[in-house]
């Protein structure tokens, strides 16, 4: 969800943008709607990263569990 936002440009996720003090003063906005895409696809690919070894380790416990029902 955060990345969504930071895509989406959300006015209150700008104190999470790695601007520099003359960005600020730019009359086109597009060098901080570009930090903003980046940090966005950042938080996304952060979140794909979480998923897969969320899932990776549910289904290691899945395997370990059945294998102490398995008589030898």
């Amino acid at each position: 969800m955060l990345g969504i936002f930071f895509i989406t440009h959300s006015a209150v996720l700008i104190e999470d943008v790695p601007f520099e003090e003359a960005d600020i003063h730019q009359d086109n906005p597009q060098k901080i709607y570009e930090l903003y895409d980046k940090v966005g696809y950042n938080c996304i690919i952060a979140a794909a990263i979480y998923v897969f070894f969320g899932s990776f380790s549910f289904c290691q416990m899945k395997l370990n569990k059945r294998k102490d029902y398995l008589v030898h």
